[in-house]
């Protein structure tokens, strides 16, 4: 799905900062900034292994993401997945993270490997809807 269109894999490999927004237990919906990687047509978040999303994409799969629009609302990305606990691999492995967030890792104090060490789990959101408009003012 993601792969039907080159601008939108084009903006989620630029962009380093998305929102994932997951509902907890008690049907409240939580929004935080995340880190991610796609593949292929999926995205890959790494999380704490204490994270409340963890608990609640197991009792809720659904979420929806986003990165930043621009400053008028004229574009956005929005995109809807079902979210899974995957086992991939270390963070500081996985194909296309370390070169997309080396320079942040290293920014916080980490390295590749106490990165990968403290944020061991992987979701992985499989897109079901993409809904995107006026992406080209998200074109930097």
């Amino acid at each position: 799905m993601l792969s039907e269109s080159s601008r939108v894999t084009s903006i989620l490999d630029r962009e380093t900062i998305g929102f994932l927004t997951a509902v907890n237990a008690e049907g409240q919906p939580q929004t935080a900034p995340i880190w991610f990687v796609r593949a292929d047509d999926d995205l890959i978040v790494y999380n704490h292994p204490t994270s409340p999303r963890i608990r609640s994409v197991e009792s809720n799969p659904k979420v929806a993401f986003n990165v930043r629009g621009d400053i008028r609302g004229a574009g956005a990305l929005l995109i809807e997945a079902n979210a899974t606990v995957v086992e991939v691999g270390p963070a500081a492995e996985f194909p296309g993270y370390l070169q997309k967030y080396e320079r942040e890792i290293e920014l916080f104090g980490w390295t590749p490997e106490t990165f990968s060490a403290d944020y061991s789990v992987a979701l992985r959101l499989e897109v079901t809807r993409v809904r995107a408009w006026g992406l080209e003012t998200l074109d930097r």
